[in-house]
């Protein structure tokens, strides 16, 4: 349904019920938007619904026919300043699940998650997607099962062969804005990782993580 403003509320929804919602919400609605009609969506679902005559709920309509067009990828990538655009852009790439990797040579150790998941939210709306990335707890490279990973390898822009064999992946890992250290490319090779090219060129984090999200999803 065209121009009509899509809320999140949550994954638990049910036909019917009367939704709480927030005063900012109330206000987006019936006075940004001037309607009291939207669409709400979680848990892969979309619903019609429209505000209460209170002012402070929405009613719960029938389900609406649209798929969730989210895959099922999760996106494994070093902190960086520019966190938010990474959120932004995978999320709007389907991206299910987001987990920050502490890598040696990552400096972004401060981030605001909180904002982090209400950027997430945000672009769900914006996007079409019935339902929201998770934003896990942030591990150590360390931790990781690397022989499981498919990850971002920019030694192929200094001529190293790489494999192309990326498609059906389940999940990616990006590397920090200096890369990833000796140790750490070592540990990928020994676990048999497999490392695909981007390009000929050196990218800033948010696009590699941008072009290695559309190479396993071609």
């Amino acid at each position: 349904m065209k121009n009509i403003p899509r809320i999140f509320i949550g994954d638990n929804i049910t036909p019917g019920k009367i939704m709480p919602i927030s005063r900012d919400t109330a206000h987006y609605l019936t006075r940004v938007m001037r309607t009291d009609k939207c669409l709400v969506f979680g848990g892969g679902d979309e619903f019609n619904a429209r505000v209460n005559e209170r002012g402070d709920g929405l009613i719960i309509g029938e389900k609406t026919d649209h798929n969730d067009p989210s895959g099922d990828i999760t996106l494994m990538f070093a902190p960086i300043k520019r966190t938010d655009d990474i959120i932004n852009m995978a999320t709007q790439m389907g991206v299910a699940a987001f987990l920050p990797v502490i890598t040696d040579r990552t400096t972004a150790h401060h981030i605001n998650w909180g904002r982090m998941k209400k950027i997430a939210t945000e672009a769900s709306e914006q996007s079409n997607r019935n339902s929201v990335p998770v934003i896990l707890p942030a591990v150590k490279f360390s931790e990781l099962a690397l022989s499981d990973i498919v990850f971002a390898d920019e030694r192929a822009a200094y001529g190293n062969v790489t494999s192309d064999a990326a498609a059906g992946a389940k999940s990616i890992l990006i590397g920090p804005e200096g890369g990833f250290s000796d140790s750490e490319f070592a540990a990928l090779d020994a676990a048999g990782a497999r490392g695909i090219s981007l390009g000929r060129t050196i990218l800033r984090a948010e696009v590699a993580a941008i072009i290695a999200i559309s190479k396993i999803t071609q």
